[in-house]
């Protein structure tokens, strides 16, 4: 595939822009650039300027800050398929976090310029893309909701099941990263993730989570009707 239809495809796949219609997404996807990253390598820090949405075309990004006491937290693992920085691209502002490449990356590049310039042109698409931020806000709201609400399994199973979406059923991730996606200790998430163990549900090696029973888990996450937890 060339690279602009590779990008089309990220595009179509994301809430932002899956509603927006092949013509639109295929003006956006024209606009692209490519960027590479080395292993270890940063795109950017946090407080630099929101200037670019990027896709991931091959590789691994961390996304993450830091605490006022050093501490680093981890917000995302993004693989291949996945887009971030859809609000900078929007609203141009800083950027919240840290991005940092794994392993040796390629990036789709879209510019904020160029895709203001593109939505002066057309105002109706500009409407919508509001539409579906707001959309995206109140998503967020929720996942906020959930963190105080359900219990530790159920927002356990459901990262497990995202993380599995984008990583299959072996997922590179340590214990302590995973207690930080679910607001959670490594001690809690040790205990739970014990517990499947034994119901046979996954298997645990080191900084590695193996799902065998995708289907109980998703029971667990309350996604048995096969909604998509992301969204």
């Amino acid at each position: 595939m060339t690279k602009v239809s590779d990008f089309s495809v990220l595009l179509r796949l994301n809430p932002l822009f899956s509603d927006l219609g092949p013509n639109v997404i295929d003006a956006l996807a024209a606009m692209c650039t490519t960027r590479t990253l080395r292993a270890g390598e940063v795109l950017f820090r946090e407080n630099d300027p929101g200037d670019a949405l990027y896709g991931i075309r091959r590789g691994e990004v961390l996304i993450e800050t830091g605490t006022a006491s050093g501490k680093r937290v981890l917000l995302n693992t993004l693989g291949s398929g996945d887009l971030f920085g859809e609000v900078a691209l929007l609203d141009g502002r800083p950027r919240t976090a840290d991005a940092v490449a794994v392993e040796a990356t390629e990036l789709f590049v879209l510019r904020r310029s160029d895709v203001l310039a593109y939505l002066a042109r057309e105002p109706a698409i500009a409407i919508k893309l509001i539409e579906l931020l707001c959309a995206r806000v109140r998503y967020i709201a929720g996942q906020m909701n959930e963190m105080t609400v359900l219990p530790l399994a159920t927002r356990l199973a459901r990262r497990l099941t995202v993380l599995a979406e984008d990583f299959g059923s072996e997922i590179q991730i340590s214990q302590e990263q995973l207690g930080a996606y679910v607001g959670s200790t490594r001690e809690s998430v040790n205990r739970q993730l014990q517990a499947w163990r034994k119901a046979g549900h996954l298997d645990l090696k080191r900084g590695c989570i193996l799902l065998r029973d995708k289907e109980a888990l998703s029971r667990h996450a309350g996604h048995s009707d096969g909604v998509d937890a992301r969204w």
